[in-house]
């Protein structure tokens, strides 16, 4: 993915000034910065919640603005967020199994009638789905209902539940936010695990820096808008920019 030039302004204030960056397949990729530098803004543009009046962004060499907002998760991409949107009086399995309904063809017709291919259908998303509550150590729960459950937990569901689209770019909103010291060296080997064995690219923002320096193969610095560090987790770290934004002072 390629982020060129995005600029976002809402009514006269910035929110995006001219960001660019680039996303290798496969990597995971940390989006870092400031409260208010325009992290979350970026991935409203990236799920088409949002649009930007200039740059453009292209996912595969396909510009996102040709997708409406609704085919953003059958184009490959995936996205968890900051607070939970879960159903939450509805079971574990449940919910992972909304997540793939975006993937499937039949129509409202087919489904009343039942149609043989409804049945196709429906059996290839529990079989999808069997394996993500593996994955994601969720066999135990999947019957429960997701109001029940550890905070830890439901972040786990809804990973599935992003997972289930079958996404080749997964966006993670914040992942490791109010989860405790354990539950992150968790979901660390957890991200790790998903990308190798689903063959991913991740982009994930993240305000716990431990997480993102040692998960990250490229991290990128936002500050005001801008993109004022893009590299290793190590030549990030250095950044003058990057000490200056987080600590408001001279780097040592």
């Amino acid at each position: 993915m390629r982020v060129e030039g995005v600029t976002v302004r809402f009514g006269g204030i910035t929110a995006l000034d001219g960001v660019s960056f680039q996303v290798s397949r496969g990597h995971i990729t940390g989006l870092i910065g400031p409260n208010g530098a325009g992290k979350t803004t970026l991935f409203n543009c990236l799920s088409r919640l949002y649009g930007f009046s200039e740059g453009r962004i292209l996912f595969e060499g396909r510009s996102l603005l040709e997708t409406p907002p609704h085919g953003i998760a059958a184009l490959g991409i995936g996205r968890t967020f900051q607070n939970l949107a879960l159903f939450r009086t509805m079971s574990v399995a449940q919910n992972i199994l909304v997540g793939g309904h975006c993937r499937t063809g039949s129509g409202f017709m087919a489904n009343m009638l039942r149609l043989p291919g409804v049945g196709r259908e429906e059996a290839q998303l529990r079989e999808r789905a069997d394996e993500l509550t593996e994955l994601l150590d969720l066999g135990a729960v999947a019957q429960l209902r997701v109001m029940d459950l550890p905070f830890g937990t439901q972040k786990r569901v809804e990973l599935a539940r992003a997972l289930m689209s079958r996404p080749k770019l997964l966006l993670l909103d914040e992942p490791a936010g109010g989860l405790n010291h354990e539950e992150v060296g968790a979901l660390m080997a957890l991200l790790r695990a998903v990308r190798e064995r689903l063959s991913l690219t991740i982009l994930l923002v993240e305000h716990h820096m431990n997480l993102v320096m040692r998960v990250s193969d490229q991290v990128v610095a936002l500050d005001f808008g801008r993109v004022i560090a893009d590299g290793t987790p190590a030549q990030v770290q250095a950044n003058a920019e990057v000490v200056r934004a987080y600590l408001g002072g001279e780097a040592a």
